[in-house]
This record gives C-alpha cells, sequence and structure tokens, in this order.
C-alpha cells in the first residue's frame, strides 16, 4: 500500500482548538455586534431632535464601521490573511473606544438633575448611614488607593482578557469573549441617550465626597476631564464591563477559573471604586451589573440551545 493510500488518523481534518482557523472567512460575531450597535444608533437618532450636537453622525459612524468589515473581510482572503486575523483579534477594542466617544453626540443642551436627586438618597444610605465610606477609609490611603487604581485599570481589561486567551492557547475562544465582553459593554451604551445625567462628584461636590485623595485619584479626574465624555453616567459602564469579562472568562475557561474569579473579585472592587469616588450613583453601579448579568444569561442559553441541537442531530 501506498503513502497515498494509507488511511488517515482519526484526528486528520478535524481543527486543532489551540490552533486558529486562517482561512478565508466572513464576518465574525464580535463585527456584527458592532456593527448592530452602530445601526441602533443610526435609527435611534431621529427621535433626540432636541440634543445639539448630534447631525448625520450616526449615518457617518455606520457607513465607516461597514466599510471598515468590508475591508477587513475582504483582505482576510489575501495573502496576508494570518496578519489580518490577528488584527481583527483587536478591531474590535477599538471600535468599542468609538462607539464610547459616539455617545458624546447625545449630550443634551441642558440636564435637569431629576435622576441624580433621586439616585443620590441611595448613595447617602450607603455611604453614610450603612458606613460604607468609613469602612473604606479606615486604613488610611491604602483602600482608597487600590480602588481608584481598580478604576484606573478599568480601561485595559478587554486587552488583559486577550492577552491571557493568547497566552493560554484560547484564541478560538476570543469571538466568545467578545460576544458577552461586547454585549455587556454596549448594552450600557446603549442606554445612555434615555438618561442624561452628570456624576455625583459634579452635582453635588459637597455631599459624601471622599475626605482621602491620592495621586491615582489625581489621575482618574484628570482622565475623566480630558477624555470621558459627559452625556450620561446610567448605567455605568466601567461596571458592566468589568463583570462582563469576568463572566467572559468564567465561561470560556473553566478549567482555569482562577483568572474569572480574579477578574469578579476586581469588578466588585471597581464597583466600590466608581461609588466611593463619587464618579458613579450606586444606581449605576447596580443597573451596570444586572446588564452584565442578563450578557452572560443570554449567551449561555443560546449556546446551550446550540449544543442541544448538534446533539439531536
Amino acid at each position: 500500500m501506498s503513502i497515498q493510500d494509507a488511511p488517515l488518523p482519526a484526528s486528520a481534518g478535524k481543527p486543532d482548538p489551540a490552533r486558529p482557523d486562517f482561512r478565508g472567512r466572513g464576518v465574525r460575531p464580535p463585527e456584527w455586534i458592532i456593527f448592530g450597535f452602530f445601526a441602533y444608533l443610526a435609527a435611534i437618532s431621529p427621535w433626540f431632535t432636541e440634543r445639539p450636537d448630534l447631525h448625520h453622525q450616526p449615518i457617518e459612524l455606520l457607513a465607516g464601521v461597514a466599510a471598515l468589515i468590508a475591508l477587513l473581510v475582504g483582505l482576510q482572503r489575501t495573502r496576508i490573511s494570518k496578519v489580518i486575523d490577528c488584527i481583527r483579534d483587536w478591531i474590535p477594542l477599538g471600535l468599542t473606544l468609538v462607539a464610547f466617544r459616539s455617545m458624546e453626540i447625545f449630550i443634551p443642551a441642558h440636564f435637569t438633575h431629576h435622576y441624580e436627586r433621586v439616585w443620590l438618597r441611595w448613595d447617602q444610605v450607603l455611604l453614610g448611614n450603612w458606613g460604607l465610606r468609613h469602612v473604606i477609609e479606615s486604613l488610611g490611603w491604602l483602600i482608597p488607593g487600590y480602588l481608584e487604581l481598580c478604576y484606573l485599570l478599568v480601561y485595559g481589561t478587554g486587552a488583559f482578557c486577550l492577552l491571557v486567551l493568547y497566552f493560554v492557547n484560547r484564541r478560538r475562544g476570543i469571538d466568545t469573549f467578545y460576544a458577552i465582553y461586547l454585549a455587556g459593554t454596549l448594552a450600557a451604551y446603549a442606554l445612555f441617550p434615555y438618561f442624561p445625567s452628570q456624576p455625583p462628584r459634579m452635582v453635588f461636590p459637597h455631599i459624601d465626597p471622599p475626605t482621602i485623595s491620592t495621586i491615582v485619584r489625581e489621575w482618574n479626574l484628570w482622565i475623566l476631564r480630558t477624555g470621558s465624555i459627559h452625556s450620561s453616567v446610567f448605567p455605568s459602564a466601567h461596571v458592566s464591563s468589568a463583570f462582563a469579562a469576568a463572566w467572559a472568562m468564567l465561561l470560556i475557561m473553566p478549567k482555569r477559573r482562577r483568572y474569572g474569579w480574579a477578574l469578579l473579585i476586581y469588578a466588585v472592587s471597581v464597583s466600590l471604586a466608581t461609588i466611593y469616588g463619587r464618579y458613579h450613583y450606586a444606581a449605576d453601579v447596580a443597573a451596570g451589573f444586572g446588564i452584565s448579568v442578563a450578557a452572560a444569561v443570554l449567551f449561555a442559553v443560546i449556546r446551550r440551545k446550540r449544543s442541544q441541537r448538534h446533539t439531536e442531530v
């Protein structure tokens, strides 16, 4: 029997889960999610005519995102497919930043502070009556400094998770990670236009402010002044994205749950930092947490149904 006639091993032709597939592919799930988000912005923009900075930007953004995705899909079929495949692993993070910055066009002409006055009551109970601020400041600058650092690092949570997936040879899980992470993050952005609001540190600067300041807090305040949006704080995208990342890593790597559990502790720390630092109201945190849970549950339900279908087949 010749070599050509020899039977192939049982594993031949099956994809290696640790090795990414560089064959030409169409639009990836995270790219569909991002495209859907910008399509949503374009669809709702006619109902926000009172927003002075809102014009035709949502249509332009949608067209630009569609063109970029089409270009990447086309380049995926060329000789540089491996390079493009790696680039597409990271593009959703950049487009998420674009999505965040785009929410500034929904800033209202003025804020009524109706929501803020309601949310403040819960914060006063939590920070004052229940003693949360006293507990956080009981060790001096140590806990406030730690919480401010957690708040600062949230901007790199997505990139950190992608690097972990590369490191543990789970690159095939990147699209799954994005499905939960983007759903949890972009769903928070999607609600911003309906809840125009400002953070407690701006509206109520003298009510329950932190009495301990650190250099990290000064960095956070500088970033928020120069690089953040000012259209809404509800829900907290910091919280929703941090928890969504934790749920995603727990679901993707059931045998390496230490990453997911560490991110879960980190997400709780971010939640406390947003309230203590007066970056968000407790209501923002609760809503952000709820969005992250909904994203994870939705993904788990879809995955279970798909698994059942494959089993039946």
